[in-house]
């Protein structure tokens, strides 16, 4: 449907909600104005449609939001949010006829074909190779995966709660990284590690096994701002060593199991990091160490090192996938 229609496309995260009206013309989609909202200040979804559509009223033809957790059947309850969604409850709160849910990195992988080059970011000279599935990364609040696999020429995302699998330790630091993760948190995700939160976790360990004392400027940051953002800038201005061993334990293990999702895929079409952290931290993933790790895979290292590597950069991607997918609905029924 082409005709100037609107859409509501939304993203919901554990930290930040983002709404969107959206218009298609001539295969574009495009915004006519997005918000974001902090999550954890209410208590469900509702009230954010609300304060949005009060702001921004419209005749919304259909909806969409891509959500961090798993859907099932029309449902969600969020991973990192006291949250429980569903399209039939939004459907009789706002009297709307297409509504869907899907998890966020579905949203994100229907975004891939309407973002242009500039919008992501190489960290290898990877060929993609033509139908190749595709793998996507995103850290963030939390962190998830999807695949994308080709279906009679068509993109069919793949949603999964891969985050939540083991986390892999390579070599004797890691197996002292997971021991201190194992006696706070019992089972040790790669999710405890790669996200926000497992970023704060993997200082204090750092700091522990160390033993270096935080100095009192470092405690004034951590007291007033994000913690992990804390760590990110301190290690990409090289202010304290402590922030600086962090940020590379935090972007090998990232590689590794960036890596370890292209295998189980076969990712050879590329694989894409999206989500809050992959664009903050561009010249860390830049630096060689991400690259290094997700091709360390022994008798694959030749087929990984092959495999395109891109950061996306626009932090609207999963809005733009979640709109793409309200259009669907709408374009079906006509």
């Amino acid at each position: 449907m082409e005709d100037g229609s609107a859409v509501l496309a939304g993203d919901i995260g554990g930290t930040k909600t983002g709404l969107g009206l959206y218009v298609k013309d001539k295969g574009r989609i495009s915004a006519t104005v997005v918000r974001s909202y902090p999550s954890r200040d209410v208590p469900r979804l509702e009230p954010i449609v609300e304060a949005f559509l009060s702001a921004h009223p419209a005749v919304v033809s259909s909806a969409c939001f891509g959500i961090a957790g798993p859907v099932v059947d029309g449902r969600c309850k969020t991973t990192n949010l006291p949250w429980e969604v569903s399209e039939k409850g939004l459907k009789q709160n706002f009297g709307w006829d297409k509504v869907r849910l899907i998890n966020d990195l579905t949203a994100t992988a229907l975004s891939l074909p309407f973002l242009n080059r500039r919008e992501s970011a190489a960290l290898n000279q990877g060929r993609p190779q033509k139908a190749g599935s595709l793998a996507l990364v995103a850290p963030g609040t939390g962190l998830g995966q999807a695949l994308v696999v080709f279906h009679r020429g068509k993109p069919v995302p793949v949603s999964s709660e891969g985050g939540h699998a083991d986390f892999a330790p390579t070599g004797e630091d890691q197996v002292r990284l997971w021991r201190f993760l194992q006696k706070k948190y019992g089972h040790v995700s790669v999710e405890r590690i790669i996200s926000g939160p497992g970023l704060v976790d993997l200082y204090a360990w750092v700091k522990a096994s160390r033993r270096i004392r935080e100095p009192g400027w470092l405690k004034a940051r951590f007291q007033v701002g994000d913690p992990a953002k804390v760590i990110t800038e301190c290690a990409l201005e090289k202010q304290h060593p402590c922030c600086v061993e962090t940020l590379d334990h935090f972007v090998r293990i990232l590689g590794a199991m960036a890596g370890n999702l292209a295998l189980t895929g076969l990712a050879t079409g590329g694989v894409y990091l999206c989500g809050g952290i992959p664009p903050k931290i561009l010249p860390a993933l830049k630096g060689g160490t991400f690259m290094e790790a997700f091709a360390e895979k022994g008798r694959f290292e030749n087929l990984l090192k092959r495999i395109p590597v891109r950061v996306i950069l626009n932090e609207q991607a999963a809005m733009v996938g979640a709109a793409a997918c309200a259009f669907q609905a709408v374009e079906k029924d006509s």
